[in-house]
């Protein structure tokens, strides 16, 4: 049996290692658990952010009436186009006359270059708008060129704008109205070097009007319509129609899939992603399989076997499989499960159900809404809603990762805990052996010195 005395510093140093291995050994098993509950939490993460999309795809079929369901098209885009959004009524609109509106435009005589001074002084040019609005500008006698009367004209972006027409033969200064339509017309008085650019239709001066403001034109149906603009808003609810050019044509506002297509579109690659990520976290990966694999990818998810997740990816499939109203199915809308597990979209069929019925697509589409919000609701909660007096809502999802935090925090109390404690066991069991060697060194040196007086005392005697 070994003595304190017996140990050397080095097999003092080995007992103390396996002791605090000893103490240690719960610490590292509470490790282990904290790791695999941090990796439950990464992966309820993962399907989370999946579903999260998933519920922001949904947002665009929440309400079908404001997709805009139309579609506006016109037999002559040279003379007029249209748009129309989810009011508008369907049917055919004969345009006809259509004459387009414009703005005035005045340009002056021929002048010197653009950069040539003026005479005549310092001066100020106001316009008169139709619509009764005035504008005025002041240049002194050093900023008197054509292209600085431009230049202060344009600064105003008012009812005028102005330009330079440079030629050999000398340059024009160009007025435009802003605006088209008859109450953009204007005249324009001067004094001092701008009082050669004075206009009215009374008085037109040395200013030439190359073309006179006027409203657009037309016949809608049969029924005369004016405007300021070259673009309809109001002519037909919920049709703008944007004038080209004069002469006719025809526009057609129909019945379109394209916009409620394209949003069930995003649902069902939503969808593909929540799935996705489900089928990551719980895959069955066999023995022979991971080993055979270098990559991560071929470990099991770490939700394998876990039964909210499984339940979540059977019941999203379920709400696609199972869909049906009005005689509709989902795969009568394009939607289909494939033998993957994935869920497919034919923008032809669904364009093709919609032609024949659009209402009954349109109330499948918010069935498939209802459906998918109650799960991604259930999975990742909501919040309050103001508007709608709603409470706030906590998912599954977030429930079990607040779960496995509180675990986590509580397993790392009790690592702290047991850290402490084996720190201060250790710290005592070497105070200990440093007692004892030091106990042992003496007694050591007790004993050399009696040896030493006895071995005297023998010699002394004999």
């Amino acid at each position: 049996m070994s003595t304190v005395s017996s140990l050397s510093s080095a097999a003092i140093n080995s007992n103390i290692s396996a002791v605090t291995k000893r103490l240690e050994a719960p610490i590292t098993s509470l490790g282990t658990q904290v790791a695999a509950d941090k990796a439950l939490i990464s992966a309820w993460g993962s399907i989370s952010g999946a579903i999260s999309s998933l519920s922001d795809s949904l947002v665009h079929i929440q309400n079908i009436s404001t997709i805009n369901a139309r579609a506006a098209t016109s037999n002559n885009t040279l003379v007029a186009t249209a748009t129309a959004n989810a009011t508008a009524a369907t049917g055919t609109y004969n345009l006809t006359s259509i004459s387009l509106a414009k703005g005035q435009e005045l340009y002056s005589g021929l002048l010197g270059s653009s950069n040539a001074t003026l005479s005549g002084g310092a001066g100020q040019l106001a316009f008169t708008l139709a619509s009764g609005k005035s504008e005025t500008i002041s240049l002194g006698s050093g900023s008197m060129t054509l292209n600085d009367i431009a230049a202060a004209v344009n600064k105003q972006h008012g009812g005028v704008q102005a330009s330079v027409l440079s030629t050999s033969a000398g340059a024009r200064l160009v007025f435009n109205s802003s605006a088209t339509g008859a109450s953009a017309a204007f005249s324009v008085s001067g004094t001092g070097a701008l009082a050669q650019f004075a206009y009215s239709s009374a008085s037109p001066g040395s200013e030439i009007k190359a073309q006179s403001a006027v409203n657009a034109s037309l016949s809608l149906n049969g029924i005369p319509i004016t405007s300021a603009s070259n673009s309809l808003g109001s002519a037909i609810a919920g049709v703008t129609i944007s004038l080209a050019g004069s002469g006719n044509a025809s526009v057609s506002v129909s019945s379109s899939p394209t916009a409620l297509s394209g949003s069930v579109l995003d649902v069902a690659n939503s969808l593909n992603t929540a799935l996705s990520a489900i089928s990551t976290e719980t895959k069955y990966v066999g023995t022979a399989s991971s080993t055979a694999a270098s990559s991560g990818s071929a470990k099991s998810g770490v939700l394998l076997g876990n039964f909210s997740a499984a339940n979540l990816k059977n019941q999203l499939m379920n709400a696609v499989s199972s869909l049906e109203s009005s005689g509709l199915s989902a795969a009568a809308i394009g939607l289909t499960l494939t033998s993957a597990g994935t869920v497919s979209f034919s923008s032809t069929a669904f364009s093709s159900a919609f032609s024949k019925n659009p209402s009954a697509v349109q109330t499948l589409v918010s069935k498939l809404y209802t459906s998918l919000d109650n799960l991604t609701t259930g999975a990742i909660g909501a919040a309050a809603s103001s508007a709608t007096g709603a409470s706030s809502i906590t998912g599954f999802i977030s429930a079990q990762t607040s779960s496995l935090n509180d675990a986590i925090n509580s397993i790392q109390q009790q690592i702290t805990l047991i850290s402490k404690q084996a720190s201060a066991t250790i710290t005592e069991l070497q105070k200990q052996y440093t007692a004892a060697e030091t106990s042992a060194s003496s007694a050591s040196v007790t004993q050399a010195y009696l040896s030493i007086f006895l071995g005297n005392n023998s010699s002394s005697s004999g």
